[in-house]
């Protein structure tokens, strides 16, 4: 185990890799190509009838969001029509299903979009919600890694991902130019709907335009909502659209942050829901606990959901089921509701307490945001089968990962870079 020196990471919860080998270095996503993703969906999708038609979107450097946002826009139809099962990576080639209600073929052939294709593939009955699918299919390049022992660096890690290592929500759950997204959602939370609100609209980033930092800048210091409007580019629409309800109605900031697609508000909240499992994660290897063997206390999730607790009497058999893949050792997200995963919980308890946060924070916000935040349990450990090649200084790899797990928390434990150098 090896502790990570970037602030960045540390802020976001991920201060552990599994392993102690110096790292390749390298950059990830030179051209979008470098990132592929292929989505694969669960069985029977599109194979229905029924009012929503299943599309194959495929895109090129494209956010998921204003994607859906641009393509409702030339259908002219709500986004709230469109649904998907995954977030994918922008700067990457991503493959995906979204359902579109009451939309026809003919409709989506007619549209023409730079960088983005939908092909029909079938109807359904239902529209595609988030974890609507089996997992992602990733195909990736590392370009420019050190060159001493590249082959020695990479088998270390590889064999390593096979076993386990720590399975945090990446750097792209909470925002990659501006990562920000849990902190918003911790002021949801907290019912400060200014400071959400001014957050997301001025706090800048060193990786923006020197233009774009000035207007966010000074906004945060002058709230005016006239200039900002005037002199943000027109392609930060979520901005744009919050300013001009600020505009015509004055310190109604909880009104402007509804201005932001339900999917996106929701994000927030769940995005702090990530950092605090991140937390938690990072807290049980700082104790010296591994990913793989259980201590008394510990949880268990099995394929089925099903949770169950380990005890001193039921170690041993415990171990061996962890050792055949039956079942993971697992952490709880907190959410709504006060259970005894919270209450049981060392560091999640602790974790709340320091930051102020209850079950009822949870349940005002789910009303705000018309979003269950229920809790929920997930694997402390990522496991995956890597195909690792070596072309001179590049690293290719190729590996599935459930719903809801990271490539780029796989990509961090070869590379062991500047977080930076992987968006």
């Amino acid at each position: 185990m090896k502790e990570s020196p970037f602030a960045l990471e540390r802020e976001l919860g991920m201060q552990y890799y599994a392993t102690g080998t110096p790292g390749i270095g390298g950059s990830l996503r030179t051209v979008p190509e470098d990132f592929k993703v292929d989505e694969i969906p669960l069985e029977g999708k599109g194979n229905t009838a029924g009012p929503y038609l299943i599309c194959r979107l495929t895109k090129t450097s494209w956010e998921l969001q204003h994607a859906i946002k641009e393509i409702a826009r030339r259908l002219n139809i709500s986004h709230r029509r469109i649904g998907w099962a995954g977030t994918k990576d922008r700067n990457a080639r991503t493959t995906q299903l979204i359902s579109l209600y009451k939309v026809t073929p003919e409709e989506i052939a007619a549209i023409y979009l730079k960088d983005i294709t939908l092909e029909p593939v079938g109807q359904s009955n239902e529209q595609l919600s988030l974890g609507d699918l089996a997992g992602n299919m990733f195909d990736i390049c590392i370009r420019d890694a050190y060159p001493e022992d590249l082959t020695g660096r990479v088998a270390t890690v590889t064999e390593a991902a096979s076993q386990a290592l720590p399975n945090y929500f990446g750097l792209q759950r909470f925002g990659v130019i501006r990562p920000l997204t849990h902190r918003i959602g911790e002021l949801i939370l907290h019912g400060d709907y200014e400071q959400a609100t001014t957050t997301y609209v001025g706090k800048a980033f060193p990786l923006e335009s020197e233009e774009v930092r000035r207007v966010r800048t000074a906004f945060m210091d002058t709230r005016d909502t006239a200039t900002a409007l005037r002199e943000l580019p027109v392609q930060m629409s979520f901005e744009r659209s919050m300013l001009s309800y600020l505009h015509a109605h004055p310190d109604d900031y909880a009104g402007a942050l509804r201005q932001l697609p339900p999917k996106l508000l929701s994000m927030f909240v769940s995005a702090y829901q990530s950092y605090l499992f991140n937390r938690a994660l990072s807290h049980r290897l700082c104790e010296g606990h591994t990913l793989t063997d259980p201590i008394p206390g510990d949880r268990l999730i099995f394929a089925n959901g099903r949770t169950d607790s380990v005890t001193a009497a039921n170690i041993s058999a415990v171990s061996l089921h962890l050792a055949r893949g039956r079942c993971n050792i697992a952490l709880f997200m907190p959410g709504k509701d006060e259970t005894d995963a919270i209450t049981g919980n060392g560091a999640i308890r602790d974790i709340l307490a320091e930051v102020q946060i209850t079950a009822e924070d949870f349940r005002k916000a789910s009303v705000f945001v018309g979003t269950k935040f229920d809790g929920a349990w997930r694997p402390i450990a990522l496991k995956t089968s890597v195909d690792a090649s070596v072309q001179g200084t590049d690293v290719h790899l190729k590996f599935t990962l459930p719903p809801g797990h990271y490539a780029t928390t796989v990509c961090r434990e070869y590379m062991k870079a500047d977080p930076i150098r992987m968006i």
